[in-house]
């Protein structure tokens, strides 16, 4: 297997503290020190199909966003199928997957001077089937970046943890990348936690402020979540929904109370919260649109009739049909994970710049050895 490449996994404490986010803005920024890149996922959880082969899809989110020219299958060797650890168990084949990705991650880093792996959840996760963050980790001889939520206790509390496990593999972490930080305490708990760490003998590398933009669905991925029907600005689903507002109130209440994005959840048979929120929308010049409706949600397929029906189709915001009750849609919103897709060319950039100006990306290069 390649060793001689410089190299680093990125873990995390927990899932959905900003993993993939890390990675995507360390191979954005890194760009601009290496000519060549090399990027795996050993394990993933949540795939696409491409081709008739199940790849991850923070492979994919890499892929398509640096044109990486690696071969897909090799930056996402081994997918976690619903029944892929009951197969495991009956018939355990663990030379065989580390193989493979060993096999995978030399095609993936194969002339490349730096390469980035990318975890799956906690330092335990996959340790079912044998391939633990903390196993991989040590199969591909890789320092280790633990990725934590914002706070001072319970993340330094699940460092030490996370890091037991990966001491016990003889893998080194060199350093925590704090994530979703308010940005108010940003000094404060920059300073606390660095100290914390300190006293378990890691280093902080970074502290990255709470970005809303990067926690905001599209309306795309908000159809997905409540079996949503277009009915209007098919065209616009791209939008992101900054507040879920449900409109069980008269409607200049509702327009007192709009907010930057508002994603409106009302049935269809309020016509005159329908009414007076289209009305509104068209009101307001493009400058302040932003700070307004982004979307509207009829719930419980009830639809307006008539005339009314034929002005929500012709609403200059996007109109879905769900049918679901409004808490119902409400709630399943508010629980989403949202992630970085391709082609969110907005959260991409802002993912790029605040690792280049939150992580000592010197540092991290300085502690691999890589220049």
């Amino acid at each position: 297997m390649n060793t001689t490449t410089p190299r680093v996994f990125i873990a995390a404490t927990e899932q959905n503290v900003g993993k993939t986010t890390t990675s995507l803005g360390l191979y954005a920024t890194l760009r601009g020190v290496f000519k060549s890149i090399g990027f795996i996922k050993p394990v993933g959880q949540r795939f696409i199909d491409i081709e008739g082969k199940r790849i991850d899809e923070d492979s994919v989110l890499i892929r398509d966003t640096f044109d990486t020219q690696i071969p897909i299958e090799d930056m996402s060797p081994i997918a976690v199928e619903p029944d892929f650890t009951r197969r495991y168990i009956e018939a355990s084949n663990r030379d065989h997957l580390e193989r493979r990705i060993q096999h995978s991650f030399d095609r993936a880093c194969w002339e490349k001077q730096f390469a980035i792996i990318e975890g799956t959840g906690h330092a335990g996760v996959g340790s079912v089937f044998d391939l633990s963050n903390a196993r991989v980790a040590k199969l591909l001889q890789s320092k280790v970046i633990l990725v934590t939520t914002g706070g001072i206790g319970r993340p330094i509390d699940e460092a030490a943890l996370n890091n037991a496990l990966f001491e016990a593999q003889g893998v080194e972490v060199i350093g925590v990348i704090m994530n979703k930080v308010l940005p108010s305490k940003l000094d404060y708990i920059s300073d606390f936690a660095r100290r914390g760490f300190a006293r378990l003998g890691l280093e902080l590398l970074g502290v990255m402020p709470q970005e809303r933009m990067l926690s905001e669905p599209t309306l795309q991925d908000v159809c997905g979540v409540i079996r949503g029907e277009v009915i209007a600005g098919g065209d616009l689903l791209r939008l992101r929904a900054g507040t879920v507002m449900i409109g069980a109130m008269q409607a200049s209440n509702v327009l007192a109370r709009l907010e930057e994005r508002t994603l409106l959840v009302v049935p269809g048979d309020r016509e005159d919260v329908l009414l007076a929120a289209i009305a509104d929308a068209r009101s307001r010049s493009p400058a302040d649109a932003e700070h307004a409706l982004v979307a509207m949600v009829l719930s419980e397929s009830l639809l307006p009739q008539g005339a009314i029906a034929e002005i929500v189709r012709t609403a200059p915001f996007p109109v879905i049909a769900s049918p679901m009750d409004s808490y119902t849609i409400a709630s399943r919103i508010h629980s989403m994970t949202v992630k970085t897709l391709p082609g969110d060319s907005e959260k991409i950039d802002r993912i790029q710049h605040l690792v280049s100006e939150h992580v000592n990306v010197d540092r991290i290069l300085e502690k691999i050895a890589a220049s």
